[in-house]
């Protein structure tokens, strides 16, 4: 309020408006006070370094509004409209606190108002205003009428306030200058020039009495106000939260590795997992509190474009819901019944539907990490509950006895070496590089045709390399994201224990799941290894002409796996090898990148039915087909087998194969004689 609004409204309004003021702030404040004593109900979270670092990433993240930039596609542009939005909330914010809480509160109004900062930021104000209104037009046509699938139920009165407000806002701040202007009380000094939105808006009150337009213009001042006191209060109790929540949910981020779990002491732990909503961690409270239900991560979500029970959104949603119900009482410790999370608030099938591809993760534009919430949930039934699809404890109970998952495989760990020139470290460690071959790759039959294809390349390219053999077992990705941390941590030691004895230090493995459990896993247990992918070590080789490739006509598609690509930022090197080979022409799938689709096989699902919905590796190979290309080409033998089955499954054997880029390379590498 300035002194010259201070004076058309009076003693009796200057003084009423500082009464609701401090009335709507004292609100705010006891809610946020409330909102943080429940949030810290949850579990002691890790603590956090870098505290500088992390403060100016979030500012820039926020203010440069690259939570929403980035997750702007070609089929959405819905992210430009909110980073329109968030800019002009904060131009009116830093409004209110430089013009009003410190010029009114410190008696600077007079000073500030006559300097030239005040006089641009009027003009910045009154153009950026209408950019907000029509904005807020476009959200309210497309969430109410369009209603894009994301936002399907999401057409509630809480929304629809919000927009109001949004709307309202910058339209009674131009009509409150323009009647001011009217009055011959421009929002600075007379002479200069007025901003002109409102200037010309002021045309409008000319043949008005000045009785009239005084009356207008202080009702445009007070529901100007009476607006920004509401949203105040409503912040703390609606979506709006987002906006307080976010920036501190950018801050608090995971300091790990992307995708890499928290893990759990065995020695110290009282419970496993999350059996309730206090076992949550503060963290993950916080995560729950910056929802805005965009529904970008349900857009992503390969599990509930398959028709599965889970969605990413809902899911937290249905967190945050039951949270609140429980919270008064969990902070009063009354002894009320407290809802199980695994079963009764979240359902099972919603549980296990998850195949951990991090697009979830990856979209959310406010950092909100949901994988690690179903996990939790996983290990509460499996670790305390004993509560597993039977195929998960079948696999789970394999690595258990035989340090593998496949149950019924009459393999061993060396038969897939049969022919070829492969070093055991039993025999000799002197090797530069131990090739980790993976569950997969060594003991089931189609993905056994990736090993030896990399084998017959390395060999071919000099590298000197070698293999465990009987010695390899589990990384334990399957067991850690079915939910047995207890079985994980087991095979990390043993497996840990064996490297170190062998002085192994380089790794490469074919297997993205291995790869990204030696690589960001390992090393919060003490194992520390140069760990590399086999596209990244044969795309290197062929840069350098330690491998030459002879033409190949065909047409490929390439499939990112989620682990190589989503966890590991791996997308360029696969494309690389495709394109250095003559005569191949690469046609890429819609869905690439960081939009990938997922295979299906993830989170330990490829041991566990798919009897809900479509089956998501035949969606993935329907896209495919879409390219027309003869080969879906891809980097990890999850996706290969998932792929291998849909394709028979879809009866189009003919039309398409898929095949491993070793595979490829193999097939085209020249032998030098």
């Amino acid at each position: 309020m300035s002194p010259l609004e201070a004076t058309y409204l009076g003693i009796s309004g200057y003084i009423i408006f500082w009464i609701l003021t401090i009335l709507a702030a004292g609100m705010f404040l006891l809610r946020i006070a409330k909102l943080i004593r429940y949030m810290f109900l949850g579990q002691k979270e890790q603590t956090f370094r870098r505290l500088i670092r992390r403060g100016l990433s979030a500012i820039v993240i926020t203010l440069g509004q690259w939570c929403q930039l980035k997750g702007i596609s070609l089929k959405d542009k819905a992210g430009i409209g909110h980073v329109i939005l968030a800019w002009g909330f904060s131009v009116f914010v830093i409004f209110y606190i430089v013009f009003i809480i410190i010029g009114t509160g410190f008696g600077l109004s007079e000073n500030l108002e006559h300097s030239t900062f005040f006089f641009y930021y009027s003009w910045i104000m009154d153009i950026i205003s209408p950019i907000v209104i029509f904005v807020t037009l476009l959200a309210i046509i497309r969430r109410y009428v369009i209603k894009p699938p994301r936002l399907k139920g999401e057409q509630t009165a809480e929304a629809m306030i919000i927009l109001i407000t949004v709307l309202l806002h910058p339209l009674t701040h131009l009509f409150k200058i323009a009647t001011g202007i009217a009055l011959n009380h421009p929002p600075f000094s007379l002479g200069a020039t007025l901003p002109p939105l409102s200037s010309t808006l002021s045309n409008l009150f000319n043949n008005l009495s000045p009785d009239s337009i005084q009356i207008a213009h202080n009702s445009f001042f007070w529901t100007h106000w009476l607006i920004i006191l509401f949203v105040l209060v409503f912040i703390t109790y609606s979506r709006y939260l987002h906006m307080l929540a976010s920036l501190f949910n950018i801050f608090f981020r995971s300091p790990l590795p992307k995708g890499t779990l928290r893990s759990i002491n065995l020695e110290t732990a009282e419970t496993f997992g999350s059996a309730k909503i206090a076992d949550l961690t503060w963290k993950q409270i916080l995560d729950l509190y910056s929802c805005v239900v965009c529904g970008l991560c349900q857009d992503a979500c390969p599990a509930t474009a398959s028709g599965k029970q889970l969605n990413p959104k809902a899911l937290i949603q249905d967190l945050k819901k039951h949270f609140l119900i429980e919270a008064p009482s969990l902070l009063k410790k009354t002894d009320n019944p407290i809802k199980m999370l695994p079963g009764e608030v979240i359902t099972q099938d919603t549980i296990w539907a998850c195949t951990t591809c991090r697009a979830c993760d990856d979209v959310c534009p406010l950092f909100i990490e949901h994988i690690d919430k179903i996990i939790d949930l996983r290990r509460n039934l499996v670790m305390e509950q004993a509560i597993l699809p039977e195929n998960a404890e079948q696999a789970l109970r394999c690595i258990e006895d035989r340090g593998h998952p496949w149950r019924g495989t009459m393999a061993s760990r060396t038969d897939w070496t049969e022919g070829l020139e492969i070093k055991s470290v039993l025999e000799d460690c002197d090797i530069d590089f131990l090739l980790w071959v993976g569950c997969t790759g060594a003991l089931e039959e189609r993905s056994i045709k990736i090993s030896r294809s990399l084998s017959t390349i390395l060999n071919q390219a000099g590298i000197s390399f070698g293999i465990l053999g009987k010695e390899e077992s589990c990384c334990g990705d399957p067991a850690r994201r079915l939910g047995n941390e207890y079985l994980f941590q087991m095979q990390v030691e043993q497996n840990i224990k064996t490297l170190n004895n062998y002085g192994i230090r380089k790794v490469i493995t074919a297997c993205p799941h291995c790869y990204n459990t030696l690589k960001n896993e390992y090393p919060g247990f003490g194992g520390q290894f140069e760990v590399l992918h086999h596209t990244q070590l044969i795309g290197n080789l062929l840069r350098g002409k330690q491998l030459k490739t002879s033409p190949i006509e065909n047409t490929i598609t390439y499939h990112d796996p989620c682990y190589l690509g989503r966890y590991n930022d791996i997308y360029k090197p696969p494309r690389q090898i495709l394109n250095s080979i003559p005569g191949i022409k690469v046609n890429e799938m819609g869905e690439r990148n960081k939009r990938s689709f997922c295979c299906g096989g993830g989170g330990g699902r490829m041991w566990l039915e798919e009897n809900i919905g479509s089956r998501i590796s035949e969606i993935r190979i329907e896209q495919a087909l879409k390219t027309t290309a003869k080969i879906i080409a891809t980097s990890c033998p999850f996706c290969l087998q998932m792929f291998d089955d849909a394709i028979k499954a879809k009866g189009c054997e003919l039309s398409m194969k898929a095949m491993d880029i070793a595979e490829i390379v193999a097939q085209t590498v020249v032998t030098e004689s």
